[in-house]
């Protein structure tokens, strides 16, 4: 990392976390995301060591690492933020059809744009647009507190969908040169294994978590958690599904009524493991989504911001991105636009998908530029939305938040 010696390290690594903390705080009062200023800052930070001729290279594999990480953790602190009752259903299920919809509207745009200026085969395109069009939970679930409740787990729920139907997605058109019934087949007995190692494996962790007498206990879920989020890849199962079941099956214990599994783990002791990870995973996640975005923003150079075709294609990816949002809450789900209408950042998954686009599917003639305009400018776009919301409720029009319309399904 430079010429940088142990002691000037330590200190630029602390820094960023007290400047992390700085954002926090502040990201409270001026409704701008507090990741947001994070990837200003390491911008900032890279702009100022090109001024001085200071040369820090960072390793692709390292950023990729800390995405991957922080990944794990969001959608863990997303399961232990979520409560599955009943009176949610319809909440839920407007939730995943907008994450569904607006992520295969968005992909058919996007792979059309790609498709059309860089003449490339289609499916290639389709890779490079699932990213795009995936909703990043890594800056829309720590953004969200000034939200009033409804809308924040309508977010929390949608985000975390996205995602994952997302990755699901990438997996499934990565990893096959040819598409039949066999390959969907495949795809479909890797996601029912999915399911049936998430519910295992979740109990096996909270088995460790509840019973071990061990003071040490978080750091080895974690590691548990990473090693099968690691292992699902190379067998080309959803795993990020068993990190979000973990999440859920801990928060929402008392719902489940078979009466050996709550004899043996009662419900005190499971709540007591929820508190401890639910405080060290916010660490944690803090900690790693700092580091993250300040090196991805630090390998940002701005010298994209000059070249009019990547400004140009780049607007017209986050118009798409935008109208298909805005189009579908209004006319579709029939909900209030504002702030959710502006809620279209691309981030860590984004990010993180790129670096892990197969050899065989690269576009020869997409300029990396584009990835970076959409997602600052994607980032811009909800921190609109953010600073002009005003969270009191006598200032808030509703129109049938979250439908009521049976015929939605």
């Amino acid at each position: 990392m430079g010429k940088l010696n142990t002691e000037e390290i330590l200190i630029a690594l602390c820094s960023l976390v007290v400047l992390s903390y700085i954002f926090s705080i502040l990201s409270r009062h001026i409704r701008v995301p507090s990741v947001l200023l994070l990837l200003f800052a390491g911008i900032g930070f890279r702009v100022l060591a090109d001024s001085y001729g200071m040369e820090l290279t960072f390793s692709t594999q390292l950023i990729e690492a800390l995405g991957v990480v922080g990944l794990i953790m969001i959608v863990l602190e997303a399961g232990l933020d979520l409560k599955l009752e009943k009176s949610k259903l319809r909440l839920i299920r407007n939730s995943f059809l907008s994450a569904v919809i607006i992520l295969v509207v968005s992909t058919g745009l996007v792979t059309g744009i790609l498709y059309f200026w860089l003449h490339e085969p289609v499916l290639k395109c389709l890779v490079y647009a699932i990213p795009l069009s995936i909703m990043s939970s890594s800056i829309v679930i720590p953004s969200i507190h000034p939200l009033i409740e409804k809308k924040r787990e309508f977010l929390i729920y949608e985000a975390s969908f996205s995602d994952i139907i997302g990755i699901l997605a990438f997996n499934y058109f990565t990893a096959n040169d040819s598409f039949n019934m066999t390959s969907v087949a495949v795809f479909g007995g890797n996601l029912l294994l999915s399911v049936v190692l998430s519910l295992v494996l979740s109990l096996l962790l909270l088995l460790i978590l509840a019973k071990t007498r061990l003071n040490i206990k978080f750091f080895l879920i974690f590691s548990l958690l990473i090693l099968i989020y690691a292992g699902g890849k190379l067998l080309h199962l959803p795993s990020l599904l068993i990190i979000l079941v973990f999440g859920l099956l801990i928060n929402n214990w008392e719902k489940i009524v078979v009466p050996k599994l709550q004899q043996f783990f009662p419900t005190a002791e499971v709540e007591s493991v929820r508190h401890l990870l639910h405080s060290i995973t916010a660490e944690s996640s803090f900690l790693i989504r700092t580091f993250f975005f300040v090196l991805f923003g630090f390998s940002i150079s701005l010298g994209f911001l000059g070249k009019g075709e990547i400004i140009m294609v780049g607007s017209l990816l986050v118009v798409a991105l935008f109208v298909v949002r805005l189009l579908y809450l209004r006319f579709f789900l029939r909900t209030n636009l504002f702030p959710e209408a502006f809620f279209i950042p691309r981030g860590l998954i984004t990010i993180v998908l790129f670096y892990k686009i197969p050899e065989n599917f690269k576009l020869s003639s997409f300029n990396d530029g584009i990835l970076f305009y959409v997602i600052l400018t994607t980032s811009v776009i909800m921190a609109l939305g953010m600073i002009f919301y005003k969270k009191e409720p006598d200032q808030v029009v509703e129109e049938g938040q979250f439908s009521e319309r049976p015929d939605i399904l």
